[in-house]
């Protein structure tokens, strides 16, 4: 089974949920299971799907994820990120995004690149 974690900035917590409920079929169908940090974990569950909700973000979220990147339990990150906005948990963020780079997991921070690697689950 393969872990995908979720996070999306307030701006773009609706396009996570648009984007999930596009590729319901393929998460559906290989058995995905999801984490998520809180907040965008609780958007995804009223949505219908089964999700495992770590903190929100600026209260250590975004480390959790981290943590589980760096002990290899997540297989893809699909991070919908607010570019024009400052975020108080900058330093979280960019040590999420580093690990991804360092234990060479997939990461998406737009609609676009979260398609082609969701396609790629296929």
């Amino acid at each position: 089974m393969k872990t995908i974690a979720i996070i999306a900035h307030d701006g773009k917590k609706p396009e996570m949920v648009q984007f999930l409920n596009e590729n319901q079929e393929i998460l559906h169908s290989k058995n995905i299971n999801i984490i998520a940090t809180g907040t965008t974990g609780a958007k995804t569950e009223a949505a219908g799907y089964k999700v495992e909700k770590l903190l929100s973000g600026p209260l250590g979220g975004d480390a959790q994820i981290a943590a589980r990147i760096a002990e290899g339990l997540v297989d893809m990150v699909i991070f919908f990120r607010d570019p024009l906005d400052k975020h108080p948990h900058e330093p979280d963020i960019f040590m999420l995004m580093r690990l991804c780079d360092v234990h060479n997991v997939p990461l998406a921070t737009n609609p676009a690149t979260a398609k082609l690697l969701i396609k790629g689950l296929v």
